[in-house]
């Protein structure tokens, strides 16, 4: 290699000569790193990437037990939760079958509770439960989409009034619209109009997410539409138990 080839080997290109910024997060299973995050965490020092990437290598760590837990008080709820056996009995009353065989305990990457897929089931995410009861209310929820999937026909690709519905329905029903959730674990310290106005945050959110939605307006636009028939609807219960 000639004098020149060596000199510009050596020397960086501007693109990968930048230090790449410091989000506070360093890498490490042993307990005086993770001690070390946490403070910066705590302190204000740790930027929003390096908490994602701090959450990240926690979920990869923790995966086997968090799915070992998750499966546990799955089985432990579909056995003796009240909500849950009276959802799944109403499901099977319309054809369908939600139990241990496609109720998944997995990792998941995107910071959601859960989700309801027609052809395979509901997905629990639980790296990100709580508890055994953040679980009750996240397989509620994604049950009630199960029902109204098999009740009412939902148009999940196309029809955003469908999706809201659903959701309105989902946030209303399953529990995780009650007032001592949103107190303690959200904070939101309303007194009055509370789940109401939860259900609406929530269903406004995932009518958002959805690829059809333009924006916030228009997801508030079409949750606003269906407002009163959906949130009055409390199929398959006679009323808001929970």
């Amino acid at each position: 290699m000639s004098d020149s080839q060596s000199s510009a080997s050596a020397s960086p290109s501007p693109a990968n000569g930048k230090d790449k910024p410091d989000t506070g997060f360093v890498s490490g299973d042993d307990t005086w790193t993770q001690f070390k995050n946490i403070y910066s965490i705590l302190t204000g020092k740790m930027s929003p990437d390096g908490i994602e990437q701090f959450r990240l290598a926690r979920d990869i760590r923790n995966e086997e037990a968090d799915c070992k837990r998750c499966d546990e008080q799955k089985e432990f709820l579909l056995q003796y939760s009240p909500v849950i056996r009276y959802l799944s009995d109403n499901i099977k009353q319309l054809g369908g079958d939600l139990h241990n065989h496609n109720i998944y305990c997995r990792r998941c990457t995107d910071r959601k509770g859960g989700g309801f897929d027609p052809e395979y089931g509901i997905l629990i995410c639980a790296n990100e439960m709580k508890d055994q009861g953040h679980l009750e209310d996240t397989m509620a929820h994604e049950m009630v989409h199960a029902f109204d999937h098999l009740r009412f026909k939902v148009d999940w690709s196309n029809n955003l009034r469908h999706a809201a519905c659903t959701e309105i329905r989902a946030s209303s029903l399953s529990g995780e619209c009650r007032w001592s959730r949103e107190f303690f674990r959200r904070g939101q310290w309303k007194l009055t109009q509370q789940h109401q106005e939860c259900v609406r945050r929530r269903a406004i959110l995932s009518v958002r997410a959805r690829p059809t939605c333009k924006d916030k307006a228009h997801a508030t636009q079409v949750v606003n539409e269906v407002w009163n028939s959906c949130f009055r609807d409390t199929r398959p219960f006679d009323e808001i138990y929970r």
